[in-house]
């Protein structure tokens, strides 16, 4: 692979939530994003991401145990609702959970690795012709997320990616120049 062929994958990267919920998703190729996340930089070798993969049922049951968190959070009744069927909206949810490390640098540090491998899985999922969607755990469900997948306590909920296949293109946009200052 070539510079200019990994650039052309970086920028091809869309956010999509527009999804065909008729078509499966192979589980191999979800296998395959995981593996690719877990190449991530990791410093000190903590190896701190977690995969927690919901199809059918499973995905509103990760609706209402994230709903029933944010209604005793406060949620209002109307994101409370919405949130029940949201991960609907997808054939695949991937919830991607970050273990806490032995001091709070090192948390930091794994919460960094396991953002790194989540743009892995997002540019793999692109190079399969995937849609990919990058969300976060609402508010105040954090530990219910972490609890419902069955992981550790202190578990950081870093994604919760939507994946699929795609039922529209997104159209290109630009982007503002990175802001560079040199040193000599």
């Amino acid at each position: 692979m070539t510079f200019d062929d990994f650039r052309t994958l970086v920028i091809a990267r869309r956010t999509q939530l527009m999804m065909d919920l008729e078509r499966e998703v192979d589980m191999d190729l979800i296998n395959q994003l995981c593996d690719v996340a877990a190449w991530a930089p990791n410093h000190q070798l903590t190896w701190p991401w977690l995969f927690g993969v919901f199809t059918g049922d499973a995905r509103g049951a990760l609706g209402d145990a994230t709903a029933e968190a944010m209604q005793r959070h406060g949620d209002t009744e109307m994101k409370v609702t919405k949130t029940r069927t949201k991960y609907l909206r997808a054939p695949v949810i991937v919830v991607v959970g970050t273990l806490q490390g032995e001091s709070e640098l090192q948390t930091e540090e794994n919460r960094d690795a396991v953002s790194a491998g989540i743009q892995n899985m997002l540019l793999g999922a692109t190079a399969m012709g995937l849609g990919s969607f990058w969300s976060s755990c609402p508010k105040g469900a954090n530990d219910d997320v972490a609890k419902h997948c069955g992981w550790p306590e202190g578990t950081h909920i870093t994604a919760m990616l939507y994946l699929g296949w795609p039922n529209r293109d997104i159209p290109d946009r630009e982007r503002p120049a990175p802001a560079i200052t040199y040193f000599n």
